[in-house]
């Protein structure tokens, strides 16, 4: 579901473009008013779920994210962008209510040591929202049949998510209680404010979440641009975009997620996380380079290399914060505001110079996390 929620952003980019006649810079609050949800619900987040637990959180998610979801109905009514952005932005404290619970959740259901695989399987899950998503929105936003009706879809996903979250107020989610079985126990009795406080003095915890920074500022920032990227010289028809978003692009997404779960449970996972950055930032050069085919085709590349990096990232990162899980988990799901700084600036770029050279804002971010990756991989091969 927050697959679906999410992929379907980079197609309302362009439809208010369209629609509302806004430039690609103004569009880019469809992405900075999400991701604020974000930022701003994700410490809130921490502390329901460390206090009532998982179940509590997902549920409280859910209702965040049907009532935004059907707020596009008023919206679309009176044709209002400032509706569709307040839509948005409680969809966007919905899903960070989501996955700052349902990350550690995951990462909680096994040994640490296979953490950053398991989550990884998990989230590939996400990546079947993520294909329907331009589909079904595309259908509606971009044909004759569809008429451009963005309530619709928006309508349907929210009674689902309401009745789902209807679902989980009677599912038992069992509690899990890692090592000595005190864990929980003692999280819950310390003060938030302290354990912030540790997390943020951190070393190892400061550069996991600026890893998870900088690659939201990549990984949303070209998802937000993808589609003026394949029109702005004709290379992809407007009407084919969103499926080619679906099946080339999200599809190999998907895969890769796949793939690397099944790699990291042989191999470590910050090795692999080396090679996907490294990956990462020779694709995105090559389509900042204007190089036509090659180019086009490294498009997708980057989303093969770039699947596995956030679950991957957040694993590392939250084995580090031993017994304060909740609130670490609520302070990684504030990075996602890095994917609003990102497409703004990759937005300003693509206007006042190109849209092929706009990429190189990605390859910074891919960058970074290629540094943190080396250097994750580097002390965990260096003798104890």
């Amino acid at each position: 579901m927050w697959g679906f929620a999410r992929s379907v952003l980079d197609v309302l980019n362009k439809h208010f473009q369209e629609l509302l006649s806004i430039s690609i810079t103004q569009s880019s609050l469809v992405q900075a008013t999400t991701y604020t949800g974000y930022f701003l619900m994700a410490i809130p987040a921490g502390l329901i779920i460390s206090r009532g637990g998982y179940r509590r959180g997902i549920v409280w998610g859910l209702l965040l994210f049907g009532l935004g979801a059907l707020l596009f109905i008023p919206g679309e009514r009176y044709m209002s962008f400032q509706l569709f952005l307040a839509a948005l932005f409680l969809i966007g404290c919905g899903l960070a209510m989501l996955e700052t619970s349902a990350n550690p959740y995951a990462t909680e259901m096994g040994p640490r040591e296979t953490a950053a695989g398991r989550l990884n399987l998990g989230q590939s899950f996400n990546g079947l929202g993520c294909i329907l998503g331009p589909v079904v929105m595309g259908a509606f936003l971009f044909s004759a049949e569809g008429s451009g009706h963005v309530a619709v879809p928006y309508t349907i996903m929210g009674a689902v998510v309401l009745l789902v979250a209807v679902c989980f107020m009677f599912i038992p989610l069992p509690a899990i209680q890692p090592g000595d079985g005190r864990v929980e126990e003692a999280e819950s009795k310390r003060s938030p404010s302290k354990v912030f406080r540790e997390l943020l003095t951190s070393p190892k915890f400061l550069a996991g979440f600026g890893a998870l920074f900088f690659y939201e500022i990549s990984e949303i920032s070209i998802n937000s641009l993808f589609f003026n990227y394949v029109t702005s010289e004709g290379w992809i028809p407007r009407e084919r975009v969103p499926m080619v978003i679906s099946f080339c692009a999200l599809g190999l997404f998907m895969f890769a997620r796949v793939i690397g779960s099944l790699i990291m449970s042989r191999v470590r996972s910050s090795k692999v996380l080396v090679i996907a950055s490294l990956g990462a930032v020779v694709a995105t050069l090559l389509v900042s380079s204007g190089l036509g085919a090659v180019s086009h085709y490294s498009l997708f590349a980057i989303y093969l290399f770039e699947a596995i990096m956030f679950p991957t990232i957040f694993a590392l990162t939250i084995v580090e914060a031993g017994e304060n899980v909740k609130l670490a988990s609520s302070l990684l799901m504030m990075s996602p505001i890095g994917g609003a700084v990102g497409t703004y600036v990759m937005s300003q770029v693509a206007e006042s110079v190109s849209i092929s050279l706009s990429f190189l804002v990605p390859a910074v971010g891919y960058l970074v996390v290629l540094a943190y990756a080396l250097t994750v991989a580097s002390k965990a091969d260096a003798p104890t």
